[in-house]
């Protein structure tokens, strides 16, 4: 079993050093060398699988500008619309009738599910997919072809030149995730689409919620009413907390797929239950409840194994999530359960998986549930810091799927370096190149690529206590996770990716995005 010696003393001495911290602007390179001038085809993020320049061609979009789509095809293009509008002053309608961009729908084996082909002339923009996940895919992509400035949510004043090509690209992995902890400090509706449309610019379709831990409770549960209300009525150094009503939470899934996220939530168990704990005394072996917690200290908590009221305490929370969360998982956690024997765990994950089947989803738990051997459908996520574990070839053998993240090369809330204001070290630093420099098909042994689900870039939030933190962390290491994920093996370049990475900075600022200017990168300006 992995574990993270470090981390309770780590997360200790963080709370003391960034508590307040201001970070945008920070680390501004003064020697990083000049980013080379090219077309925007050659600057999107992630590579795509194929780019066709036509240095001769350009598409100017005009007040003039229409878009055609209909049927499957009209929502990408109202999303479309609603990308272009704020910056440009266009009217931009959508409709059936012919436009100047096109997109449709169509039967192309070639792209995949999730594949889409994108040409633009001087006349038009063309984006046809299999699917209006396809689409939505080419928009981001279209997004990044235009000038920075149409990420602006004031009008500017132009022009908008599209450069002329063909893209033609699908995902490598179907999985493609980014994780943020609601549980350490909470993070309210409209920071959590803020971050969904962050992060759906790069083509991440997965959001994992990590919504309850030992500093907090954070989705309503109606047969354990006080989880929320009071082991949710705090977070990581003594704030008031927060939750999600049901009503809120299914606000989150239907704005997270409108932009093609699946919500994929967590309750953590056996261990990270003191919130849990706190609310409910006969959840505790001693039937006695502990008080609510605000550090960040892991591993000294548990459900009492051998008490039936744990299990139907499981069921309902289980039940009564998978009732309000339409995608196909539910993540149980199982990571750091150090107050739970090996053979109580065991004996606990064994009889919560059955569960999590019966009410329709799979499972996915942190790679230590392995040890309760998880049938079938059941996901393992990875989270060490070594690209070894013998419990991985054992979950390949049985056919389970593997998620990588591994703590020391995709964990957002470590440290860029020893200056960084804000985040954790226990799995080490974390530049750019760190986060780039690594391939997810190859990187575990005994776990081949056909048994990789996908990668996810995990961001907890021990010392994040606002979206401008959450950007600072996430940005521009999220883009360097999401490029590994989609873009051909072939096509990893770490020159290549911080060239292109360089000319992402305008974009992260027009939106309004905060980012950390890393010093291994050459930034445009």
């Amino acid at each position: 079993m992995t574990s993270r010696p470090t981390r309770p003393t780590a997360r200790r001495a963080a709370l003391a050093v960034v508590a307040g911290a201001l970070v945008a602007g920070t680390a501004v390179p003064a020697t990083a060398a000049p980013a080379v001038e090219t077309s925007a085809m050659h600057n999107l993020i992630p590579a795509p699988e194929v780019v066709r320049p036509d240095p001769a061609t350009t598409f100017e979009l005009s007040e003039q500008t229409s878009i055609q789509a209909s049927g499957e095809a009209a929502e990408v293009g109202e999303y479309l619309a609603g990308i272009l509008r704020p910056s440009t002053g266009y009217p931009l309608p959508v409709g059936d009738d012919a436009g100047d961009i096109a997109l449709a729908v169509t039967d192309d084996a070639e792209l995949g599910p999730a594949g889409y082909r994108l040409q633009v002339t001087g006349e038009t923009v063309d984006l046809r997919a299999g699917s209006a996940e396809g689409l939505f895919n080419g928009v981001q992509t279209l997004r990044q072809l235009l000038p920075a400035a149409i990420e602006s949510h004031t009008e500017q004043p132009g022009p908008w030149p599209v450069p002329g090509g063909e893209v033609v690209d699908q995902p490598r992995f179907e999985h493609r995730a980014a994780m943020l902890d609601v549980a350490r400090h909470f993070f309210d509706v409209d920071q959590v689409k803020r971050y969904i449309d962050q992060i759906a610019r790069y083509k991440i379709n997965r959001l994992h919620l990590h919504l309850s831990d030992d500093q907090g409770w954070r989705i309503e549960i109606d047969s354990w009413p006080k989880l929320t209300e009071y082991g949710g009525s705090t977070e990581v150094g003594g704030g008031p907390g927060g939750f999600y009503t049901k009503q809120d939470y299914a606000e989150i899934v239907e704005y997270a797929a409108s932009r093609h996220i699946v919500v994929i939530p967590e309750i953590d168990m056996p261990g990270h239950t003191n919130a849990a704990l706190a609310s409910y005394a006969e959840l505790n072996c001693d039937g006695v409840a502990p008080p609510l917690y605000t550090g960040i200290e892991v591993g000294f908590s548990s459900l009492c194994v051998d008490k039936e009221v744990t299990y139907q305490f499981v069921e309902d929370v289980i039940r009564e999530l998978a009732e309000i969360t339409p995608g196909p998982y539910l993540h149980i956690g199982g990571d750091e359960a150090d107050a739970t024997s090996d053979e109580d765990y065991k004996a606990f994950v064994s009889r919560v998986l059955p569960l999590v089947e019966k009410y329709g989803k799979k499972p996915v738990g942190w790679h230590e549930y392995a040890k309760a051997a998880p049938q079938g459908d059941a996901v393992v996520q990875y989270w060490g810091t070594t690209d070894t574990d013998p419990l991985l070839p054992e979950a390949v053998a049985r056919g389970n799927k593997v998620l990588v993240s591994p703590a020391n090369k995709s964990y957002l809330d470590m440290k860029y370096d020893e200056n960084t204001p804000l985040g954790l070290q226990w799995a080490g630093f974390i530049e750019v190149a760190d986060a780039y420099g690594w391939d997810p098909g190859s990187y575990l042994q005994g776990v081949p690529e056909e048994a990789v689900l996908g990668v996810e870039a995990p961001l907890w939030s021990e010392t994040l206590e606002n979206s401008e933190h959450i950007e600072f962390m996430a940005f521009p290491r999220l883009p360097a996770i999401a490029e590994l994920a989609w873009s051909p093996k072939s096509s990893h370049d770490w020159e290549s990716f911080a060239q292109r990475l360089a000319t992402h900075g305008p974009r992260l600022e027009a939106s309004g995005t905060n980012y950390y200017k890393s010093p291994q990168v050459p930034w445009d300006g």
